[in-house]
């Protein structure tokens, strides 16, 4: 009896171990906090992402953000396909929880989003922009997304090197991360 006890005791330590570790693996990213959307809004490009089905197909992206009379956020969406075809959707940004804008709730118009419009909203999550606003880091708290963004379609080196260094110190899979394609001439 006692040694079933010590080993159920001790498969239940092995457990709540297990829990209490992985729960640490999976908490949410730090975010910015705040993000001025002032100027925040405007023309981004995507420098790499994380694969998501809905950009399966996409060499280049972009996102145009605009703030709204309401306070929400205009949201367009482009993607350069590889036969150069370019799609576009666009969709509307709104704070998760009022006042803070570094964690966003986005919502694209499509048929599906008609349809079962609680379903369709996804979060944004700044995870990091820079001081003069020229790159960021945008997330999703449980890191299967992830896009390094900049206000041009290249960045040097070394932000590419402080950018990737975040996004991992923040446990996102950088070795996945899918890399704009350069223009061609």
């Amino acid at each position: 009896m006692a040694m079933r006890t010590t080993l159920l005791l001790s498969c239940l330590t092995l457990a709540l171990a297990g829990c209490s570790s992985s729960h640490d693996q999976h908490q949410p990213p730090p975010t910015t906090q705040q993000v001025d959307l002032q100027r925040y809004q405007g023309t981004w490009y995507e420098l790499a992402r994380l694969p998501m089905y809905f950009q399966r197909n996409c060499v280049q992206s972009e996102a145009r953000y605009g703030l709204r009379e309401d306070g929400r956020i205009d949201v367009n969406n482009r993607c350069k396909e590889q036969d150069g075809q370019w799609n576009e959707a666009h969709g509307i940004a709104e704070p998760q929880v009022q006042g803070r804008t570094d964690k966003l709730w986005v919502r694209f118009d499509n048929w599906f989003s008609r349809l079962a419009p609680g379903l369709t909203k996804g979060d944004y999550w700044v995870l990091y922009v820079s001081p003069d606003y020229r790159v960021a880091l945008v997330g999703h708290p449980n890191r299967d997304y992830l896009w390094l963004l900049s206000r041009t379609p290249t960045v040097s080196q070394q932000t590419r090197d402080q950018l990737l260094q975040l996004a991992r110190k923040q446990g996102y899979p950088t070795d996945q991360l899918i890399w704009r394609q350069p223009d061609t001439p």
